[in-house]
C-alpha cells in the first residue's frame, strides 16, 4: 500500500487541517500518516487559539515517521512560524522526500490568519523549491506574486510568476472567485484548465486541505501530476455535491464532506 505524510496543523472539528487530510487521503486509497505543527481550537465559524508545536518536537514527528514508514508522497498545510518550517525543510532535504504538495494556508476559510507574517517569507525560500506543486488560492497567490489577480488572465500570469520564480508547478484555485470553481495548473511553461461549477453549498471549511491532500494521494500512487489533479478536482466536486450537512450547530458552515470515493480501491 503507499504511502503519504501530511505536515500540519490539527482541526479539533474535523473539517480541515490533519483530521481532514487524513481522512482524504485514506478515502484516496493510501496509508496516511501525520506530523502535527499545531494544535488549534477552531471550527467553521473561526479559530479561537492556536498552541504550536516547538520545532525539536515537529522534528521528532517527522523523524519518526521516515524512519519507519518512508512516505511515497508528502503535504504541507498550516505552518505557522519559521522556525517549523525550517526544520520541515531540513528533514525534507535529508531523507530526500518525494512528491512534496504545499498548500501555502495563510488564511483560514473563515478568514482568521494562520500564518506569521515572518513565515511567509521563509516559505518561499524553504519550502515551495522544494515543492512538485505548489496549491494556492486566489488570494494566497497574490501573496505569493505581489500581483493583483482579478481574472483568468490574470491567473495566468501570476501562477507563471510564482511556478517560475520558485521553480514549481503551480495549481492556483479558482474557488474564491465569484463565476466558477476552474483551476489553473502551470506545470514545465504549460498551463491547464480543470474546469468545474461552482457548487453551491456553505459547506466548504477545509476544501483547500481536501484538494491538495487528494493531490498527494494520487501522486504517491503513481499518477502523474495532470491526472493528480483531474481526480482530485473530481474527488472533491463530489464531496461537495452531496450537500451532508451535520446537526444543529450555531455556525453557518456545519461542514460535511461525503468522504467517500470512487478511487480509494484502485492501485
Amino acid at each position: 500500500m503507499k504511502t503519504a505524510l501530511t505536515i500540519a496543523g490539527s482541526d479539533c472539528s474535523g473539517g480541515a487541517g490533519i483530521q481532514a487530510d487524513l481522512k482524504t487521503m485514506t478515502m484516496n486509497g493510501v496509508y496516511a500518516m501525520s506530523a502535527v505543527t499545531a494544535l488549534t481550537a477552531q471550527n467553521t465559524t473561526g479559530v479561537r487559539a492556536i498552541q504550536e508545536a516547538t520545532p525539536e518536537f515537529l522534528k521528532q514527528q517527522i523523524d519518526a515517521v521516515f524512519e519507519d514508514i518512508f512516505p511515497d508522497a508528502v503535504k504541507i498545510g498550516m505552518v505557522a512560524s519559521s522556525e517549523l518550517i525550517r526544520v520541515i525543510a531540513d528533514r525534507l532535504k535529508y531523507y530526500k522526500a518525494r512528491n512534496i504538495v504545499v498548500d501555502p494556508v495563510m488564511v483560514a476559510t473563515s478568514g482568521s490568519s494562520l500564518i506569521k507574517t515572518d513565515a511567509v517569507r521563509t516559505m518561499t525560500e524553504e519550502l515551495l523549491p522544494m515543492a512538485v506543486l505548489v496549491t494556492p488560492n486566489i488570494s494566497e497567490a497574490q501573496v505569493l506574486s505581489g500581483m493583483t489577480v482579478k481574472d483568468s488572465q490574470d491567473m495566468q500570469a501570476a501562477a507563471k510568476e510564482i511556478g517560475d520564480r520558485y521553480g514549481c508547478s503551480v495549481l492556483l484555485k479558482g474557488g474564491h472567485r465569484i463565476h466558477d470553481a476552474s483551476d489553473l495548473l502551470y506545470a514545465r511553461g504549460e498551463y491547464a484548465w480543470f474546469e468545474g461549477k461552482r457548487i453551491d453549498n456553505p459547506n466548504t471549511h477545509g476544501t483547500g486541505c481536501t484538494l491538495s491532500s487528494a493531490i498527494a494521494a494520487n501522486l504517491a500512487k503513481g499518477f502523474d501530476l495532470a491526472d493528480s489533479v483531474k481526480r482530485a478536482k473530481e474527488y472533491i466536486s463530489g464531496a461537495l455535491a452531496a450537500m451532508l450537512d451535520l446537526g444543529q450547530g450555531s455556525g453557518p458552515m456545519n461542514h460535511a464532506f461525503d468522504l467517500r470515493s470512487p478511487f480509494a480501491e484502485e492501485k
